[in-house]
């Protein structure tokens, strides 16, 4: 017994095809334009959309999820050496791959939550420095890096807070000056 209800599948038997199922067919309306969305983004007021760079919370979560990443991955190859390195000679395979993972997910976990704690402290710096400043250039990057190698390495002393703020202001400098190079002679 077959009944012919209208399907939204088109589907070729060897008697019959169906089309696909369209409320808007009698409405005689150009239906296909009704939800063509915009792509680019729409601001409220003028003044956001004269702003190239992106708010604080996006940069928050930008730089964290990053340093996060970056850490978990640098940590779980780091840690993967060292898990190779401990197996010993009489070790089953599954022993083995055990000490491997084990050490793989502490090192991973470990050097991820640096890096997580480094980009919130540099996004927290960055978008207070753009904030007071209302410019949007390499120097508060270089300062916030400094800041950011400061306050990460304060509890080890003045000079240890030196040396990781001048490290901290040199690595945010080459990231600037590289992305900045990457824009001019890569276009993407």
């Amino acid at each position: 017994m077959a009944f012919n209800q209208p399907t939204n599948q088109t589907t070729t038997d060897e008697n019959q095809t169906h089309r696909l199922y369209s409320p808007y067919q009698e409405l005689k309306i150009p239906y296909q334009t009704l939800y063509q969305l915009p792509t680019r983004p729409e601001y409220l007021f003028q003044e956001e959309s004269l702003r190239q760079r992106r708010s604080w919370g996006e940069n928050l979560t930008f730089y964290t999820g990053c340093g996060y990443l970056s850490g978990a991955a640098f940590g779980a190859g780091k840690g993967f050496i060292d898990g190779v390195r401990a197996s010993e000679s009489g070790d089953t395979l599954k022993l083995r791959i055990n000490r491997i993972l084990n050490a793989s997910g502490h090192a991973g976990r470990k050097l991820g939550n640096r890096g997580g704690v480094i980009g919130l402290i540099y996004a927290g710096l960055e978008s207070g420095i753009v904030a007071v400043r209302d410019t949007n250039d390499v120097i508060n990057s270089v300062v916030a890096g400094l800041g950011t190698g400061a306050l990460y390495k304060a509890a080890s002393g003045p000079r240890s807070a030196a040396v990781a703020g001048a490290i901290g202001g040199l690595a945010a400098g080459i990231t600037v000056a590289v992305k900045q190079a990457a824009k001019r002679y890569a276009p993407v």
